[in-house]
């Protein structure tokens, strides 16, 4: 009963803390366990999709076990998946740790351990919880993998994890039941492979074969496993022979797992019970236990109680389960109740004969007792006596009751008390951090601040200003659809007003871009240090818990790519306009690569990173991925090429140079290429990765290349502006220039400079262009979508299935 009763306030404080706590959005919650931290008591550990959770579980009266649960409104004792210490539970337990040789162990009773895994010729670890739930322990700087908890299975059986045995090493997986429903050690049950045969599922009880899957070799349809929710694979070969399974997609907590009773259920019910009577659960059960006066399927009623008189004890020696115990008691034709000797671990067994009578006067031999349910009618009006004794005292559970709430609530308003101080703090921490590594040229701003700040000539400083998230909440209405302007790779880009101020635009960096901490300074060092008409302006930043926000000068105009590919827009842009948008973008970049303080490379140069301002000026927008370059460096390798996502897109819409996506070398031609595909898109009004050919695809390059080569480039340009009064050579010029841009061998392309030149000086001859990149975009069609979502991207690599280049 004392047990309960701490179960009892223990769950009302779980609730109170689920629904009185400080609300954190998914992605504060911590990840990884990393080396020298202590994940303690009532704090847990999630997998990245908030998923599964691992932490300490409550099965015996004190926090003795590490388990990792299913993440919903189930209590994690009904939800347990895997228990690190099933057969050693530990009191007092204090922690789950690293220590620094690398050891993951609990710690308890202060300074004892019980030792998961000693790795002490391992560095530099951490400990992270996988979407698959599987909790593994791997060195950070080779990425080698030290331990992992599928390879010690309970009585879960998830996706992914094996049922079968190492060759190699003689490892095994196997299942092993609960040694009862609340007593997590290991059980009569095991569930694996077959122990002569390697291509066959068993279910073994005391060694025994108990139940049979059938061979999955002979015929996939005496396979009994096979279900439409659930898809069994069969893996054999030099190194290892297992089964594994995979679920449906609709199936949210998908799980197969054997209870103590050795009943195999998934997520919806039993699929195998040797004790039922249905033919569908007991087929390939091989096991049957042959009663004399009893009948397998007899009930037994749960009480708790002492019994009159003892019963007929078994030897302690044997280690009988409290299924064993059930075993005994109706293979004995005169036993009507039986229990467990020791209520703790529930081992051992007594039995008893006659009829029910439940004794309460004395406390210490109360436990859980089993009666035969047709004997527990003749017992229930004692029961109902007791019960009615018990009732009489509801108001010393009241007053227990309100005392836990009481006392629970106190600790909530400390708890977070404690935790906004110290958000806050790191909150500040960072900014200062990221203040210095700026140069120290930022100033704080208020909810009412202006965007500008005077010196004291009078004139607009240049200072970066932080933000509060307050302040941009409220100039965004609380970043309402109204005012968001749209969506790019990193994330929403939303219009705002401050108080007293002009207009302003905020990007707010999304948690499922890949676009991190180091992206975000990468651009707020940048853009702070680069002044040029043709790039847009940071006005400030904002840093908040996970929230990160870079604010710009607001563009009225949007974008190109808004008005370029617009059949009703794209009349908007004159031929002299275009012209002008053309030399502007070419001036930005000449500053990027030559007379800026940093010798920086865009890298993800493309019609909606050209900002448009009133007077349709372009700016230069997006320097989350630009690479700055030493004064005297021309090129250089790069392993993080870009982030995913942004990598995809800008590779099928056609931007990105050979030499970089297929050996990541980065060097100022790489935006030359870039800089030529738009201004071919310019020309023509029409996207690179169009098709302009009904029998096989071309691209806008391929396609402007072959008219080159006929001597029919005026075919290419925009009808937009054909029908204008321009001399044509002007037109065909920048067509000439475009070409020259894109030639596939960097050494080939022309400098910005020599751009700019080009495009001013028409006297200038230009060479002929030799023959471009191709990039054909049914390559996207053969990858699928699936490869190119931003929710499962990572910042740092990406791989590309199929290239083609000629």
């Amino acid at each position: 009963m004392a047990n309960r009763i701490r179960k009892l306030i223990l769950g009302l404080l779980c609730l109170l803390l689920f629904y009185l706590g400080p609300s954190s959005s998914q992605s504060q919650v911590p990840t990884t366990l990393v080396q020298g931290q202590e994940l303690v008591f009532l704090t847990e550990l999630y997998s990245a999709s908030g998923k599964f959770k691992i932490g300490f579980i409550d099965l015996t009266g004190g926090p003795g076990y590490i388990g990792i649960w299913y993440n919903d409104n189930r209590f994690r004792e009904n939800n347990t998946l895997w228990v690190a210490n099933r057969d050693n539970p530990v009191q007092n337990a204090r922690s789950l740790t690293i220590d620094d040789n690398g050891d993951l162990k609990i710690t308890y009773n202060g300074d004892r351990s019980f030792v998961l895994y000693s790795g002490h010729e391992a560095s530099n670890v951490s400990a992270v919880l996988l979407n698959t739930g599987n909790f593994v322990l791997s060195e950070i700087s080779s990425g080698r993998q030290l331990w992992q908890s599928f390879d010690y299975p309970s009585h879960v059986l998830l996706p992914g994890m094996k049922l079968g045995v190492n060759r190699k090493t003689g490892q095994r997986w196997f299942l092993t039941s609960w040694r009862s429903q609340e007593v997590t050690a290991s059980g009569n049950f095991t569930f694996g492979l077959h122990p002569n045969r390697t291509d066959q599922l068993v279910i073994l009880l005391h060694g025994d074969i108990y139940w049979t899957s059938g061979y999955v070799n002979v015929n996939s349809s005496s396979f009994r496993l096979t279900n439409s929710n659930y898809s069994f694979d069969y893996t054999s070969n030099e190194n290892e022979t297992y089964f594994s399974y995979s679920a449906a997609a609709d199936i949210y907590s998908p799980q197969l797992s054997i209870n103590y009773l050795g009943v195999l259920s998934d997520d919806k019910g039993a699929i195998v019970n040797c004790t039922s009577d249905s033919s569908y659960l007991n087929e390939g059960c091989v096991a049957k236990v042959n009663l004399q006066c009893r009948s397998l399927n007899e009930t037994f009623s749960r009480l708790f109680g002492s019994w009159h008189d003892d019963g007929f004890k078994f030897n302690e020696g044997d280690n009988l389960t409290l299924m064993d115990c059930k075993t005994k008691c109706l293979n004995n034709c005169s036993c009507v109740a039986y229990a467990s000797t020791n209520e703790e671990n529930q081992t051992g067994c007594e039995i008893w004969s006659t009829g029910p009578g439940i004794a309460s006067t004395d406390a210490s031999k109360r436990r859980t007792i089993y009666f035969l349910a047709k004997n527990v009618a003749n017992g229930y009006q004692k029961k109902k006596n007791i019960a009615n004794r018990r009732l009489n005292r509801w108001w010393i559970w009241l007053i227990m009751a309100v005392g836990a709430i009481i006392f629970s609530l106190l600790c909530l308003l400390g708890n977070a008390k404690w935790k906004k101080c110290r958000v806050e703090g790191e909150r500040k921490k960072k900014q200062k951090l990221l203040i210095q590594e700026i140069g120290g040229n930022a100033i704080p701003s208020t909810v009412h601040d202006k965007v500008k700040k005077q010196n004291k000539d009078g004139q607009a400083s240049h200072e970066l200003q932080i933000f509060s998230f307050e302040s941009i909440s409220e100039a965004t209405n609380n970043f309402s659809t109204e005012n968001k302007l749209g969506e790019g790779g990193f994330g929403p880009v939303y219009k705002g007003k401050l108080f007293d101020g002009p207009e302003i635009a905020i990007k707010r960096l999304s948690r499922s871009s890949g676009q991190g901490l180091v992206e975000f300074k990468n651009e707020v060092i940048l853009i702070a240090k680069l002044q040029h008409t043709n790039l847009v302006r940071l006005l400030g930043f904002c840093i908040q818990e996970e929230e990160k926000l870079l604010i710009y000068e607001y563009m009225p105009n949007k974008s190109l790519d808004f008005f370029l590919f617009d059949s009703t827009k794209k009349y908007l842009l004159s031929w002299r306009t275009r012209f002008n948008i053309i030399e502007g973008i070419a001036q930005g970049l000449v500053y990027l690569h030559k007379y800026s303080r940093l010798r920086v490379i865009h890298r993800d140069l493309k019609a909606s990173n050209i900002l448009l301002d009133e007077e349709m000026n372009p700016k230069i927008s997006d320097f989350g991925i630009a690479k700055i370059f030493g004064l005297k460096g021309l090129e250089e390798n790069t392993n993080r090429v870009v982030g995913t996502y942004s990598l995809v897109t800008f590779y099928f819409n056609g931007y990105m140079s050979p030499e970089y996506a297929m050996n990541g070398v980065v060097s100022i031609k790489i935006d030359v290429f870039s800089f030529g595909v738009l201004l071919l898109e310019i020309m023509s009004g029409k996207k690179n990765n169009s098709r302009y050919h009904f029998e096989y695809p071309l691209n806008l390059i391929e396609y402007a290349w072959q008219l080159w080569n006929k001597g029919k480039s005026l075919e290419l340009i925009d009808p937009a502006i054909l029908e204008e009064s321009h001399p044509p050579f002007e037109a065909l010029r920048c067509i000439h220039i475009g070409l020259l841009c894109v030639q596939d061998q960097a050494k080939d392309r022309p400098t910005m400079p020599d751009v700019v030149s080009m495009l001013s000086n028409e006297t200038l001859k230009l060479s002929s262009p030799k023959q471009p990149a191709f990039f054909t975009n049914t390559i996207a069609e053969d990858l699928g979508v699936s490869e190119i979502k931003p929710e499962n991207s990572s910042g740092n690599s990406v791989t590309i299935s199929v290239m083609e280049a000629r």
